[in-house]
């Protein structure tokens, strides 16, 4: 997972991958759920974007939030490092099926993830390559091969591993968690699986009684997306 992502997933659909390379965002149903986030501030809609560069978000003043048939993704830079954490107004807003955190932090070396199952929580997992901040639930399948050693750090050959160091780097065990999840990775991406630089999202500008609001804009995709989008319908 070569970029930042912080995102919270809501997920009913059994197959959210096909939904993402299928449908379109809605707007309203986005803006409504924006504000059940966050009671306390107002906000306006302003353009979609790419989901790779939503789920890097780092301006407290922006949410980016995807809402597909079944599928709802919300980018934003409040998630806690320990997913646990996070507050149940998140996590049982929707009050979905399955609701993902997915956290991986390329500069701290940190890669984190939980699953609720209709609001209960299952399994969380929080660390760094040497530090375990949160290790709650029983490991999936997924994990396995991770904590049998079949993917280890690969460490510069002048550095002696700390001797708590994990068998593996937990960004990569983020991105199978995304995989098995979601249906997609932001590298690595296997045919057949969505480009998260062709999954849209909107963003939000979010401001206080009293500040101004940033200016909505309209938007329109960049050529380059509108022939692709175009020549798949006539595939």
């Amino acid at each position: 997972m070569a970029a930042s992502v912080s995102t919270l997933w809501y997920v009913d659909a059994p197959e959210p991958a096909t939904v993402l390379c299928s449908a379109r965002p809605d707007r309203d149903s986005a803006h409504a759920l924006v504000g059940r986030l966050y009671p306390d501030l107002n906000s306006v809609p302003l353009e979609r974007v790419p989901l790779v560069e939503a789920a890097a978000c780092t301006e407290r003043d922006r949410v980016y939030v995807g809402s597909y048939p079944g599928v709802t993704v919300v980018c934003s830079p409040d998630l806690p490092q320990q997913p646990s954490e996070t507050p149940e107004t998140w996590t049982h807003t929707l009050g979905s099926e399955h609701t993902y955190v997915i956290r991986s932090d390329p500069p701290r070396a940190l890669g984190a993830f939980a699953q609720w199952h209709h609001g209960e929580l299952r399994r969380a997992f929080s660390a760094t390559t040497v530090d375990i901040f949160e290790d709650h639930g029983v490991p999936f399948v997924w994990e396995r091969p991770f904590w049998a050693g079949d993917h280890p750090v690969r460490w510069p050959v002048d550095v002696t591993p700390p001797p708590q160091a994990l068998p593996f780097h937990p960004r990569r065990l983020v991105e199978t968690a995304n995989a098995a999840w979601l249906g997609f990775r932001y590298i690595g991406r296997e045919s057949g699986e969505p480009d998260p630089a062709d999954i849209e999202v909107w963003r939000f500008g979010l401001y206080r009684d009293g500040e101004t609001p940033p200016p909505a804009t309209d938007f329109t995709p960049p050529p380059e997306r509108r022939r692709r989008r175009w020549w798949g319908l006539l595939r």
